[in-house]
Formats: structure tokens, C-alpha cells, sequence
């Protein structure tokens, strides 16, 4: 009776095997969730980059904007190249202390705060923090975000007078 009972047991469990009815389910219920989290993975790292190239166009823009010694009405020269930099980024909202201004004067190989004086080095550094908005992505990173830091240095043109 006891090895009856068994192959019964094993038979029934054999034809459980091959019943195919609700594996579709089944296979839905684990791929879709990776499927969602590597879509939302490329959506994350494509707004990443789109937030780093802004960030080198614009940090450029503002260094040659400030390399010519030109103000904007009203404000000083590091005010002016911020401005510069947040008209080439219209989509990115850059709080003023992440600008760092320095430059290296002719000979020198010591950089020195500020945006400099004709003919130094002026060197614009932006640190800008970008959230990930994948849940599970977000928290590899600490605090869920990843810095970005662009930086661009130009020769401030010598002003002849």
C-alpha cells in the first residue's frame, strides 16, 4: 500500500508538471517587474546625461562669455557669467553656490578664487546634484543622488585701451 501510495503520489505530481494552464501568468508576474525596472533605468540614465551634456554646454558658454570682461547691466562679473550660464540652461534650475569661480595669473601654477583679471586663466567649476527617480536605482547611490561636475577654462582676453 505504501509504495501504491507513492507512485499515485508521483503520477499525480508528474501530470501537475505538464499542465501548462496559468505558467503565462506566472512568467508575466516575473519578467514584468524587471522589464519596468530596466525601462525606468534607461529613462533615468538618459535624463542623467541629458543633465551632464547641459551642463558642459552651458559651463562653456558661460567661460567664454566671461573670458571677454563683458557685465550685464547692474550685476558683477561672476553674476554676469552665472546669468550666462543659466540662459544656456533653460531646463536646469542651478543654485548660485554651485558656481565656484577661480583663475591662475600669467606664471603662476596656483589657482586663486574668483573670476580673474585680463590675461589670467579663469576656470568656471559647477557642482549640480541630479536625483535618480528609480526607487530601486536610488538607493545604490548615497542619498539617492549623483553629483555632476562640469568645468571649463579659458584665457580672460587682454584689454587694450
Amino acid at each position: 500500500m505504501n509504495t501504491r501510495f507513492k507512485r499515485r503520489w508521483a503520477s499525480r505530481l508528474v501530470d501537475r508538471c505538464r499542465d501548462t494552464a496559468g505558467s503565462n501568468i506566472v512568467e508575466a508576474a516575473i519578467v514584468t517587474p524587471l522589464l519596468l525596472l530596466l525601462t525606468f533605468s534607461i529613462v533615468d540614465f538618459a535624463s542623467l546625461f541629458y543633465a551632464y551634456l547641459a551642463l558642459e554646454n552651458g559651463v562653456s558658454q558661460a567661460a567664454r562669455y566671461g573670458v571677454t570682461g563683458e557685465l550685464a547691466p547692474g550685476m558683477t562679473h561672476e553674476e554676469s557669467i552665472i546669468a550666462a550660464m543659466r540662459d544656456a540652461t533653460p531646463t536646469l534650475s542651478i543654485d548660485a553656490d554651485a558656481f565656484e569661480f577661480t583663475h591662475m595669473r600669467p606664471g603662476s601654477a596656483v589657482w586663486e578664487p574668483g573670476a580673474g583679471e585680463p590675461s589670467d586663466i579663469s576656470r568656471v567649476t559647477v557642482t549640480y546634484p541630479w536625483s535618480i527617480m528609480t526607487p530601486l536605482v536610488k538607493r545604490m547611490f548615497p542619498d539617492g543622488e549623483i553629483v555632476i561636475r562640469v568645468e571649463s577654462a579659458m584665457l580672460n582676453e587682454p584689454r587694450f585701451e
